[in-house]
């Protein structure tokens, strides 16, 4: 206490040295002491309150415990009262035992008493209910089938609550009622059947399919009832819950299921064409459906079903694993094609998902592919094969043709220009065209992969086309009577050779973009080489067909025969003439010839003769070689040009570079 005086009286010597710190503070003493006095009441005046408000609160807490204890004495005397009641009342309880079986039995017969009238007439109903149900009265079959169950099923559940152990009665109860399973079986099947053929129901009678739907609702609100008792007292009637709605969407995928295997009509052996017509039917089917759903079934079911949304679904479901079964099968390549080109555009195009009266129920930019990638590929690598074997098979039998026509003893046909032509070059590529058309309508890739494709065979079609064409020449010259057309199919094939060049050029126009052409045209083989040197043969093989013709007359110009009278001169120039009429047939590219002939001489005297023979030959030939007439050989400048050098060598030798024999 002592401590706390001087600790109190060393902290107002601190706050008054404080306040006295100036002199003129000296006359503020009596104000500081008054306030220092104020303060100090007020201080004073708190701590009492503090003192009494505690004072206060233990007072009431001492009055409240003696009430406490008061209350604990008497509950102590009350449950010694109770304890000595219960012992008392033991015997009496076990006396109120049938008062309690009593209980039990009037509420037993309370329920039969409210069932009584049902349960008289349950075979009534039953008969009712069965009427009902074959005249497609469905709403009132339900009506009283739902009776029929009521009463059961109260029956039922107090029996339960009063003895669940007790099946025999719970038999009896079901055996009595047991038609009505049978009424609710027969009636999902009607209703089955209804929603099997919603589509047409919804257009001819729609209250029909929403009194099916009404029906189907009842079910589930009773389910969702019974499923909430089931939680406080594990009673379940027998046959619920029914799930009628999620069997009603089951009934309706296996119809879309079945709907979509039915559509084909066809097979490979009746029709080649059989895919095509499926897969159209399909189309057709599928918006047909899909826009009723759309117009028609959302208006009658409820649109927590989202009905059109799950149909969606469905068909897409179906026709991916129709797809699926249909990639599986050994496919022609025509049927490949056609499978690709529906699964990957017509089906997301307007003919069918992106018809606009689909939109916007129907955002095609979400739909599933039909097909997996995987499978896609692997239907790609099978057409790609199936489509080499095909274009090697097409132009060997394309060769084959055209081989039979060089033996044809008719000319070829020309075309618009007068330049001899086979068919082959048009045949060859109006298949690559046909291909090339198909795999554009699937993709951009597919098409760059069959052009590739097409060159590489066209490179390897053109090695046995060379191949063939000396072949030809081969079997000629073993008997130069035949083929009778030889010279004319010889400056064909020349000719096909450029039509071949500007083709392949066009075909990669066509068919390629700009930023790949540099890089298919490194990958492909050169063919114009393969071409040049077939054109270079075949008019080395023209030029010495001329010459084996022309071999015996040119023997003898400068001979004796020759010096004495012959008309070896008029004879070449009419050979020449006649071959020169058939070369002016082949196109420019290709009118080049390299001919070189050189008489020999024996003894100057021939020498003489021969120059003076020589001059008058070319004195006659000459007008014809300066000034040609109309109609003449020489009329064909580009045809008959290449031959001037060789007949001015003929007639006119440089006598000076002759070689004189012996």
């Amino acid at each position: 206490m002592k401590e706390t005086d001087r600790e109190a009286v060393a902290t107002a010597v601190q706050r008054v040295a404080g306040m006295l710190q100036r002199p003129d503070q000296l006359d503020k003493v009596e104000q500081y002491r008054r306030r220092e006095a104020r303060k100090k009441a007020s201080v004073e005046a708190r701590l009492k309150a503090a003192i009494q408000s505690q004072l206060d609160g233990v007072r009431t807490g001492l009055s409240q415990l003696h009430s406490a204890l008061n209350d604990v004495t008497d509950i102590q005397r009350s449950l010694a009262d109770v304890s000595r009641d219960w012992r008392q009342s033991i015997n009496t309880v076990e006396s109120l035992k049938d008062v309690k079986d009593a209980v039990v039995r009037h509420s037993q017969l309370a329920a039969a008493v409210e069932n009584l009238k049902n349960i008289f007439s349950v075979p009534e109903i039953v008969r009712e209910t069965q009427d009902l149900i074959e005249q497609g009265a469905l709403l009132q079959a339900h009506r009283k089938l739902m009776d029929l169950e009521c009463s059961r099923d109260g029956l039922m559940y107090e029996q339960y609550r009063m003895d669940s152990g007790n099946t025999r009665d719970m038999t009896l109860i079901h055996g009595y009622f047991g038609s009505t399973q049978g009424l609710s079986d027969e009636l999902a099947k009607q209703l089955w059947m209804v929603l099997q053929r919603s589509l047409v129901t919804v257009r001819r009678d729609p209250t029909l399919l929403v009194s099916v739907v009404r029906i189907i609702e009842r079910e589930e609100k009773i389910d969702r009832r019974i499923l909430d008792r089931k939680k406080q007292t594990s009673f379940v009637p027998p046959g619920r819950p029914k799930n009628w709605k999620e069997k009603m969407f089951a009934i309706l995928d296996r119809t879309v299921t079945t709907r979509i295997e039915g559509t084909q009509a066809d097979t490979r052996e009746s029709d080649k064409m059989w895919l095509v017509r499926h897969l159209e039917i399909i189309r057709k089917y599928v918006l047909d459906d899909l826009v009723v759903a759309k117009n028609l079934m959302v208006q009658c079911f409820p649109p927590h079903y989202e009905i059109f949304r799950n149909l969606l679904n469905m068909y897409h479901q179906a026709l991916s694993s129709r797809m699926q079964e249909l990639a599986s099968e050994d496919l022609e390549a025509s049927e490949i094609v056609s499978l690709l080109t529906w699964v990957l555009n017509t089906y997301a195009s307007a003919e069918m998902m992106g018809n606009a009266e689909l939109v916007p129920e129907v955002d095609v930019s979400t739909l599933k592919p039909l097909l997996s990638p995987d499978v896609v590929s692997e239907l790609l690598d099978t057409y790609m094969s199936t489509l080499t074997s095909n274009i090697i098979a097409w132009l060997r039998k394309a060769l084959e043709t055209d081989k039979k026509d060089w033996l044809k003893e008719t000319e070829p046909e020309a075309d618009q220009d007068g330049y001899y032509q086979t068919t082959l070059p048009a045949i060859v590529f109006q298949m690559f065209e046909q291909n090339l058309q198909v795999a554009a309508q699937i993709s951009e890739d597919l098409k760059t992969k069959v052009l590739v494709l097409c060159l590489q065979q066209m490179n390897s079609f053109l090695s046995r086309y060379k191949d063939e064409t000396q072949s030809y020449k081969e079997e000629h010259l073993r008997d130069r009577q035949h083929p009778h057309c030889y010279v004319q199919y010889m400056i064909a094939i020349i000719n096909n050779c450029q039509t071949f060049k500007e083709s392949i050029v066009s075909l990669k126009r066509k068919y390629l973009k700009n930023d790949m052409e540099a890089g298919v045209s490194l990958s492909q083989p050169s063919m114009d080489g393969i071409l040049d040197t077939i054109a270079k043969e075949g008019c080395g093989s023209l030029l010495e067909e001329v010459f084996l013709d022309l071999e015996q007359h040119l023997n003898e110009l400068m001979t004796r025969k020759w010096l004495l009278g012959s008309n070896a001169v008029d004879t070449i120039c009419v050979t020449v003439e006649d071959y020169f009429n058939d070369f002016a047939k082949i196109k420019k590219p290709y009118k080049k010839c390299s001919p070189g002939v050189r008489p020999s001489f024996k003894g100057n005297s021939h020498v003489s003769a021969a120059k003076s023979e020589s001059c008058r030959e070319a004195q006659w030939s000459h007008p014809q070689l300066a000034s040609p007439s109309p109609g003449s050989l020489w009329r064909s400048e580009v045809g008959v040009r290449p031959f001037r050098p060789l007949l001015a060598q003929l007639l006119v030798p440089p006598l000076t570079s002759v070689n004189i024999g012996g």
